[in-house]
């Protein structure tokens, strides 16, 4: 008697899971939708991390995509090499991406961006001033697509696959 009850207990269990599941659009393959969507994130202007200043991409109006990265990442240096060959072989057309090199040491970041051959624009925030105080992330790397007025489009936690990444630009296009 006591295993059916153990039984009914856990069937009710995985039932309610996959309610749960099911009405909040859930499962492993769902991918969360961040708050930032829809808000328009104002002019921006950082050091970049070989020297000089990158301001916002929108703020000329062009579109962007911001990958939020650092050498220490595990994630981020798996994504990277993928992210960079891609962006030198194929380009973003009218998108601008920028990297944000976020809570890292310049000496490691640097060389990070190099052996990775990065082409495009790195902003260095070593104290996470824009990667957890505008964009509000607390882990790395993130991916953000933004508009032409600066309005984020999509969000994509982890690292990105060329994919995801290919078609976020598309979209931006």
């Amino acid at each position: 008697m006591m295993f059916l009850s153990l039984g009914i207990g856990a069937a009710v269990a995985i039932a309610l899971i996959v309610v749960v599941s099911i009405l909040t659009g859930g499962g492993p393959a769902a991918r969360a939708k961040n708050a930032l969507v829809g808000t328009r994130i104002h002019h921006l202007s950082m050091a970049g991390l070989s020297g000089g200043t990158v301001k916002s991409p929108w703020t000329d109006g062009h579109p962007a995509v911001l990958i939020f990265f650092a050498s220490w990442c595990g994630p981020c240096q798996r994504e990277m090499p993928g992210v960079a060959t891609y962006l030198r072989a194929h380009g973003s057309g009218s998108v601008v991406v920028v990297g944000v090199d976020a809570l890292d040491a310049r000496g490691p970041a640097e060389h990070f961006v190099a052996r990775d051959r990065v082409t495009f624009p790195v902003v260095f925030d070593p104290n996470g001033a824009v990667t957890a105080g505008v964009f509000n992330f607390q882990t790395l790397p993130e991916t953000v697509f933004l508009n032409a007025r600066g309005v984020v489009t999509d969000v994509y936690f982890g690292a990105i696959p060329k994919d995801a990444l290919v078609a976020g630009i598309k979209k931006l296009a």
